[in-house]
């Protein structure tokens, strides 16, 4: 039997990423009226990833993610990113479907400008994740974001 091996192509490493990021705080609370969620206790760090062919994970300071929504083409603030929030109310898992929309963090609560696409918003939860949505962010040396990005995949100190 013969056999024959082809060759593999080659192909250039990712000039951008498509990243996620992922929140985790102690507790929520929305207030319908003027569509802000608070995220009560959240913690410090935002974890961030990616799919192949890049996986690149890490995380980064959450005062330091508040800035990113606004930078590159592809910012959040020019097409807000989708989340899936998963939160305990009265031990029940609750899931709800966000678009989120200018972030400000104030020491541990983080809130957003938030537009319920699916579910149901409790008034308060506690033990929430918040999956964000992905962005497209520079990945190479030549861009300043991109080396302070890809920074924080490869060492994380606290």
């Amino acid at each position: 039997m013969a056999t024959a091996t082809a060759p593999v192509a080659k192909t250039a490493p990712a000039k951008e990423g498509e990243f996620l990021f992922v929140q985790t705080s102690k507790g929520m609370t929305w207030d319908a009226g003027t569509g802000t969620l608070a995220l009560t206790g959240v913690s410090p760090t935002t974890l961030f990833f990616t799919d192949r062919p890049n996986r690149v994970a890490g995380n980064m300071t959450t005062a330091s993610f508040v800035p990113f929504w606004s930078t590159g083409k592809d910012s959040f603030s020019k097409d807000p990113p989708n989340a899936d929030l998963s939160i305990l109310e009265n031990g029940k898992l609750q899931q709800v479907v966000v678009e989120l929309k200018s972030p400000a963090l104030k020491g541990d609560t983080l809130t957003y400008n938030a537009k319920i696409i699916a579910g149901k918003m409790p008034a308060k939860g506690a033990n929430v994740a918040v999956f964000i949505d992905i962005i497209g962010m520079p990945m190479t040396p030549v861009s300043v974001a991109g080396v302070a990005r890809r920074s924080y995949a490869r060492a994380v100190i606290h």
